[in-house]
């Protein structure tokens, strides 16, 4: 029982490697220090040490983190490592996961690049529209460099060797130092201002470190690259160190004998192209010349050349055969003409104005008796409604319910009076019968329950 009170090793690192990973602050987490026992592995994960005056801290950069670095790491070199914290459980040591690095001092100038290349970029200034192309047989070319430089050498030795008609103009710079953006803006004016002379510029130094090419990272030097009035070949630094210069151009090459090569051809190649061209040309218009004297034989050779008759026999049979067309044709004309004439005339005779004379003074004279007729009947029938009318009014006429003996009253102002409940006592009434009127006084009322 007392034996379970003990942990293994491996529980207790187990332990202590949650205690890590729970531990917010040890997520991420920003050092700087001096490289120690830094050996390079190539193509393979990292193991050094970083250490400051007091303490000493072991770190390991898996390759695929490395492999982003864009510096060359070496022994004693200060630096900025951002990573975590965790446990290494089979030595039960902590150490210290890197992802990122960079030189101690040079944090500053990568957040400066980082923010002019994005400012840059926005306006479009490294956009593939804006790059134009580098003229095939170049006349002139401008360098902005050094003057005690290499640069300027291999440039030379290399356009000469691969093309000794183009003249080359060295366009002196300072590259290095904090005059040297306006070293360089000024040489490029000076290009700028000779017009059309140039066909390609080329611009550019030999390697160094972020503050050694600076110089062609400055916004003024980038924005005048980018208002020259020719093609421009950057040619600064090495592959891995690309600067703002490299981003603008319109062609970018890792050395200075690389940008000679892009801005001019290679003689002895362009000549070999020009002879087999010229090889090419020879077989074509040979093949040419062939063809059209075998069409000229076959011509030569054919029947209608032999018999030029022939080529006019078939157009005077087409010119008979037209003939009779025409001629059948336009006796068709005349005919459907005259049918035309016939049938014309004929509807001509029957709508002569004196026919339809005639048919309108019949018609004029059947519908006048018909109207005499219809309105002896319509006369006749108003007569007998008439005639009924005048004897329903009759019937319905008041007079004759009178003359039966009948009378109607009237009140003073003259209304008709059929109820007792109409009229009062002392009221003066009017009785109307069939000869006369007579006025009547009332002096009795006497009103019937069952009368209608």
């Amino acid at each position: 029982m007392a034996e379970n009170k003990y942990l293994t090793v491996t529980d207790l690192n187990y332990y202590i490697t949650q205690k890590f990973k729970n531990d917010p602050y040890l997520h991420k987490v920003f050092l700087q220090g001096e490289l120690s026992n830094f050996r390079y592995r190539r193509n393979s994960h990292q193991y050094f040490s970083l250490k400051d005056e007091k303490s000493k801290i072991n770190v390991v950069m898996f390759r695929s983190y490395f492999d982003k670095v864009k510096f060359k790491p070496e022994e004693g070199m200060k630096v900025y490592v951002t990573g975590y914290v965790s446990v290494y459980g089979p030595q039960g040591s902590y150490q210290f996961y890197a992802e990122n690095m960079e030189p101690a001092g040079l944090g500053a100038l990568y957040e400066q690049l980082k923010q002019l290349q994005a400012k840059l970029a926005k306006e479009g200034l490294f956009n593939q529209d804006h790059k134009r192309r580098l003229p095939r047989f170049p006349d002139r070319i401008a360098v902005v460099t050094s003057a005690s430089g290499a640069v300027i050498h291999d440039i030379m030795v290399t356009a000469n060797r691969r093309f000794p008609h183009a003249e080359i103009d060295l366009y002196p710079a300072q590259v290095q130092g904090d005059t040297a953006a306006d070293s360089l803006v000024r040489a490029m004016h000076q290009i700028a201002e000779q017009g059309d002379k140039y066909d390609v510029m080329i611009i550019g130094r030999g390697g160094g470190s972020l503050e050694d090419l600076w110089p062609f990272n400055e916004e003024e030097v980038v924005r005048q690259i980018y208002a020259m009035p020719m093609p421009v070949i950057s040619s600064v630094g090495h592959e891995t160190d690309t600067t703002l210069c490299d981003l603008v151009a319109d062609a970018r090459a890792a050395t200075p004998t690389a940008a000679a090569e892009y801005a001019t051809p290679n003689l002895v190649d362009e000549l070999a192209g020009i002879q087999q061209l010229r090889s090419r040309l020879f077989s074509s218009m040979q093949a040419i010349i062939r063809e059209k004297r075998d069409r000229l034989n076959r011509v030569k050779n054919s029947v209608i050349m032999r018999e030029p008759t022939r080529l006019y026999d078939q157009q005077i049979e087409t010119v008979d055969r037209l003939k009779d067309s025409l001629h059948n044709s336009m006796q068709n004309m005349v005919d459907h003409s005259k049918q035309s004439y016939l049938l014309l005339k004929q509807r001509l005779f029957s709508a002569s104005p004196d026919k339809q004379m005639q048919q309108m003074q019949q018609q004029e004279r059947f519908l006048a008796k018909r109207l005499a007729g219809n309105m002896q009947h319509y006369l006749k029938d108003k007569r007998n409604s008439f005639s009924k009318t005048v004897q329903q009014l009759d019937d319905y006429s008041p007079l004759k319910t009178l003359e039966r003996g009948f009378v109607y009253t009237t009140d003073a102002n003259g209304k008709t009076v059929s109820s007792v409940k109409q009229v009062k006592k002392q009221e003066s009434l009017n009785l109307h019968f069939k000869d006369g009127q007579v006025e009547a006084t009332v002096t009795k009322i006497e009103e019937e329950n069952n009368a209608n």
